[in-house]
């Protein structure tokens, strides 16, 4: 059993623990810092007071979008012309993510594109990022303890990423009480984010038997607490396990890749504009159904068709579940929090060539336990239409 296991220097988890913050900056990184932050939620007082205590002058930089490459420039010339010496990303898995970017270039040269997976030169870089302290307010991607940053370029209609040990955050600080009172919307979309990056991990070719103990745990909270959560906003109990799935989600991927459902969803995110959440959610059953069809039929890996028995039992409670009852379960989930079908995203059957095409380079593929024929990709798009 050989394992490389990689994540944030420091991970900081609990309710409450943002205050943990003022410590942590204390001296130790600069008087200058760059807050990479979104534009309404949530209020970054607190955020602000702390800086303010611990004498370090702030200068913030607001994310209104999935980043791009001109909102990641924007952020690193800002950076550069206040000289700061740290960088701190409040706020969703955007704001997470150009931070990472920003942080990176800000102690590298050259521009994005040299550093861009697929479209891009894909160079590693030279030199560490800034020091980067990444505090997520929801629960969703599991940036804050991942190696990349996933940039939308709009000239090539996709989505591609940033890799490097170096995008690590030096400190992750997850704090449920920042997903207190979010919408019931943003809460389905983020949690079915977090809930298929437990889940992809367990049945990945890559998966190990650290990252088994992630997800199990993940998968089993997820299904007791992601409905509770969606319900009901002020049900902390929920919320706090949400964010725990969201961590383990970010741990997971980082050390075991994902599959087929954030394969596909990277180009048809490049493509339109949608929730990167939702189509997830809408692809996980029919991606769970394809890959179950594909290693039942040809008699390969059976160990990882085992693991689609166990996710049944965990997210049903039920000892004999079959993988359909699985499926089903999840399926039924995402209807219950009223998560769209491709269809409703703005997606058309005329898409599904182009989709296929560009999933197949996807970096997420390589995760898959299976390698799916086009025939196979075409059938989950169907199925999720």
């Amino acid at each position: 059993m050989n394992i490389d296991f990689s994540t944030a220097n420091r991970i900081i988890f609990g309710a409450g623990e943002l205050l943990t913050l003022r410590k942590i900056i204390d001296g130790k990184y600069g008087k200058r810092v760059l807050i990479i932050k979104g534009r309404k939620y949530p209020n970054p007082g607190t955020l602000f007071s702390i800086c303010e205590d611990a004498k370090v002058k702030w200068t913030y930089f607001n994310v209104e979008q999935e980043p791009d490459i001109e909102t990641i420039n924007q952020a690193v010339r800002l950076g550069r012309e206040k000289e700061c010496e740290f960088v701190i990303g409040f706020g969703g898995g955007s704001v997470i993510d150009t931070g990472k970017a920003a942080a990176a270039l800000l102690n590298n040269q050259g521009s994005l594109l040299d550093y861009l997976e697929v479209v891009g030169k894909g160079k590693p870089l030279k030199n560490p990022s800034k020091p980067y302290i990444a505090i997520p307010t929801t629960a969703g991607t599991g940036s804050e303890v991942t190696r990349n940053a996933v940039i939308l370029v709009p000239d090539k209609k996709a989505k591609v990423s940033m890799r490097n040990a170096y995008l690590l955050p030096e400190v992750a600080i997850v704090d449920p009480e920042l997903t207190y009172g979010i919408p019931r919307t943003i809460t389905g979309v983020t949690g079915m984010d977090a809930f298929t990056q437990v889940i992809e991990p367990y049945v990945s070719r890559y998966s190990n038997s650290l990252v088994d103990i992630f997800c199990e745990d993940a998968i089993k909270k997820s299904a007791s607490y992601l409905l509770r959560g969606w319900k009901d906003g002020s049900d902390y109990e929920a919320r706090d396990n949400i964010s725990w799935v969201s961590l383990m989600g970010g741990l997971a991927l980082a050390n075991a890749k994902l599959g087929a459902a954030h394969g596909l969803a990277g180009p048809i995110g490049g493509m339109f504009s949608a929730p990167h959440g939702a189509i997830c959610a809408a692809l996980l059953p029919s991606v769970m159904l394809v890959n179950a069809e594909a290693l039942s039929i040809r008699g390969s890996h059976l160990e990882k068709l085992s693991r689609f028995k166990d996710i049944a039992r965990w997210v049903t409670g039920k000892e004999n579940a079959n993988i359909n009852e699985g499926i089903e379960w999840i399926a039924s989930l995402c209807e219950n929090m009223r998560i769209p079908r491709l269809s409703e995203l703005g997606i058309k059957k005329e898409h599904f060539p182009t989709i296929i095409q560009k999933s197949k380079k996807s970096s997420s593929m390589r995760g898959n336990p299976i390698q799916l024929t086009g025939q196979e990709i075409e059938k989950i798009l169907e199925l999720s239409f």
